[in-house]
């Protein structure tokens, strides 16, 4: 190995170590982050290993019906005798998985429809503003319950409403954020030296929209998983998948609330209420860390705190 080779090397590891200082120091340094990941993941490897110690078919008749929390069925079991807690855990990979894809097309489409219609601007601009703003005066859960109801049912139409429905906001975002960076001097050095159109939206401009567009994933992560449990308790979803909101469907068909099973709909309520804090958590952090004025007010008031305590 010649010694330019491992100069390089010694390069990218210090560079690798530097990156996961960051990305530690970003978990660790915030507490509203810290708690957030952690619950968040949480879910996550519930929903990545949880099904393969699921050795029964959620979705199966029984016999034991209406059985309350024991030692045997630790969340109860449904009218069908179905275990509550083999369902949770399925619908725990359905929803946050569905949930992921859709908000990825999300934000895929509104980055590239917002950085592009801003970067070119003229007709281009126009065109795709005036779409986005038909977008977004329509009454997005309204037109996402249309597209569920007259399609056929299944999680693929409920994520393409939701899709369909959500898209502008991320575009009219990066729109505005692109407009004022289109103009630094280190875009119109890019141009100068003759880089491609492509290589500087992708590699100039979106990189230095990351924390907007990290905070909107996490935003739409929420949004999106309370909107698809939203249309499956309406009954929009395919019946036939096991999801948080499916689950709450099927407890509202059977009375559960009526006749007191509360431990068919509170564990999937539950699970959707502490998912959504825990992204809030995350989008929190992430503001704090992102905007210096908040963290100027932060230290300002914990100072104020230390002179009450003083006293």
């Amino acid at each position: 190995m010649s010694p330019a080779s491992d100069q390089l090397n010694r390069i990218n590891i210090i560079q690798s170590n530097k990156t996961i200082l960051s990305i530690w120091k970003f978990i660790t340094g915030n507490i509203k982050v810290t708690i957030g990941i952690g619950i968040v993941s949480f879910f996550l490897l519930v929903a990545i290993f949880g099904p393969l110690f699921i050795h029964n078919n959620p979705a199966l008749y029984t016999r034991q019906i209406n059985l309350p929390p024991s030692w045997q069925h630790l969340l109860g079991t449904t009218t069908g005798g179905q275990d509550i807690l083999e369902q949770l855990i399925v619908g725990t990979r359905t929803s946050i998985f569905w949930g992921l894809g859709t908000t990825i097309a999300i934000e895929g489409l509104g980055a590239v429809i917002g950085v592009v219609g801003a970067y070119f601007g003229g007709w281009w601009d126009e065109l795709l503003t005036v779409l986005s703003n038909v977008f977004l005066v329509i009454p997005g859960l309204v037109l996402a319950i249309v597209l569920a109801a007259f399609l056929p049912r299944g999680s693929l139409t409920v994520s393409a409403a939701i899709f369909v429905t959500s898209w502008a906001y991320v575009a009219r975002s990066l729109r505005a954020q692109t407009l004022s960076l289109r103009s630094r001097d280190f875009i119109t050095a890019a141009r100068s030296m003759g880089e491609r159109t492509w290589r500087i939206l992708f590699f100039e401009i979106l990189p230095n929209e990351l924390p907007l567009v990290s905070a909107g994933i996490v935003n739409n992560f929420s949004n999106v998983i309370v909107a698809m449990a939203t249309l499956e308790f309406l009954g929009l979803g395919s019946l036939n998948t096991i999801s948080w909101g499916t689950m709450l469907y099927w407890a509202q068909v059977n009375s559960a609330l009526i006749v007191g099973q509360w431990w068919w709909f509170v564990p999937p309520g539950l699970c959707i209420a502490l998912f959504g804090a825990g992204l809030a958590l995350i989008n929190y952090g992430i503001d704090e860390i992102a905007d210096p004025r908040l963290h100027q007010f932060k230290l300002r008031k914990q100072k104020q705190v230390k002179k009450v305590t003083a006293i």
